[in-house]
């Protein structure tokens, strides 16, 4: 595998150019999520200036997937329908060259959706994002998360991340504290967020709709360093106005909405540490 990973300064360039385009484009984001967090997802979807379609209807989904600019399967609440759908979705998308993203929320701890989720490893997504133990669980390492909660630290899931990357030929990103992106090759964390985030019902899920929307307009590796920068970073500017979680994420969805491309590019360039392998 070649690395992708620009140097830092482009990178941020880059990112902050991603939101201008997505802004511009408004692709459509065909999303199989969670029936928890759909709200959550649709709305971070608006306010990042992407057009979201949360179809779940055998026959229709993999319609809308050939026809957007991106589509996200997220397997937080894995029902009939989305069993079904899956499948001929994540083909529709292949098949019409749409980026795709892969969110095995809860993989590890729950038995369908991790066989679910090893199945799409090889329909290779262009992004894999997840929590630490997720992404341990899918790579299959031991992992210690309890439902949908990362009980193993980011560092603990280097060595995974990386294996899925070259496993997928795409991108991996790990949320925590400080999350990480990786191709395998090269990685980058990002310090950014505030610990309200996790106590939203549904932020990593909406993260996950923002990756997806950011891999419309730009190349995986910029996209999940994008959408976590700007999910962090409109969090970070949302917490001094919150009483609590409710009205956090009230703040949280002004704040991406208001965000603009140099806001991003400068909190990319400020967050980010490159790590390459010796």
């Amino acid at each position: 595998m070649t690395s992708a990973v620009l140097p830092p300064h482009d990178l941020a360039a880059a990112c902050g150019a991603a939101l201008d385009d997505l802004r511009a484009r408004t692709p459509l984001v065909q999303c199989l999520t969670n029936e928890v967090t759909t709200n959550l997802v649709a709305n971070a979807l608006l306010a990042i200036g992407a057009s979201p379609a949360m179809a779940s209807v055998p026959g229709e989904a993999e319609e809308l997937a050939g026809a957007a600019g991106a589509v996200l399967v997220n397997l937080g609440t894995p029902g009939p329908d989305q069993r079904s759908c899956v499948g001929p979705t994540v083909a529709a998308a292949a098949g019409a060259g749409v980026p795709w993203v892969l969110d095995p929320v809860a993989v590890g701890a729950l038995s369908v959706r991790t066989r679910i989720a090893r199945h799409l490893l090889t329909e290779r997504p262009a992004v894999v994002r997840g929590n630490a133990s997720e992404v341990r669980a899918l790579a299959g390492f031991a992992s210690a998360g309890r439902g949908v909660d990362a009980l193993d630290g980011v560092d603990a899931a280097v060595p995974a991340a990386e294996a899925l990357a070259w496993l997928t030929g795409g991108v991996v990103a790990v949320s925590g504290p400080v999350d990480l992106v990786t191709d395998g090759t090269t990685a980058v964390r990002l310090a950014v967020g505030d610990r309200l985030l996790t106590v939203v019902t549904g932020a990593g899920c909406a993260l996950g709709g923002l990756v997806a929307a950011f891999t419309a307009v730009t190349a995986p590796f910029t996209a999940a360093v994008a959408a976590s920068t700007a999910l962090g970073l409109a969090a970070e500017r949302a917490a001094p106005h919150a009483r609590g979680p409710a009205s956090f994420q009230v703040a949280l969805l002004d704040e991406l909405y208001l965000l603009t491309g140099d806001d991003l590019a400068a909190r990319v360039a400020s967050a980010q540490r490159v790590e390459v392998p010796a």
